[in-house]
């Protein structure tokens, strides 16, 4: 799958700047977008409901956030998804490690690809956009 849309949905600016530089140096050719909270993110989403080119192909999913935090995100993205006419591969970067979290992000196995711990390796971003 050819993900071109990628939404970063993550407060920590360092990681926008990271994978930013990891995109450029890897020739991986998409235009990311950037959010600081999930609320913005979800907010992103329904103002392109309309417009299936501007739709995130791809989300990479803070957890610990303000405002929405990722658990929060995905509820609110299982409400829409219905309404969304693309598919949309969502991949939890987080730097939890904890059982707990992981655990949850079972409940969202139909939302979410995979979990990767931060910091995202080459080799993580590399199998995020082979698959």
């Amino acid at each position: 799958m050819k993900f071109n849309n990628v939404f970063v949905v993550d407060d920590d600016k360092i990681f926008h700047f990271i994978i930013k530089k990891l995109l450029v140096s890897n020739n991986i050719n998409v235009e990311p977008r950037f959010f600081e909270n999930g609320l913005q993110a979800i907010e992103g989403i329904k103002s392109n409901l309309e417009n299936e080119q501007a739709a995130p192909d791809l989300i990479l999913l803070d957890i610990n956030m303000p405002v929405l935090d990722g658990w929060q995100f995905l509820e609110e993205f299982k409400l829409l998804k219905n309404r969304i006419q693309k598919e949309i591969t969502i991949f939890i970067i987080s730097s939890s490690d904890n059982t707990v979290d992981r655990n949850r992000a079972k409940d969202f196995k139909d939302e979410i690809k995979d979990y990767y711990l931060k910091p995202i390796t080459i080799e993580g971003l590399k199998s995020i956009f082979s698959s």
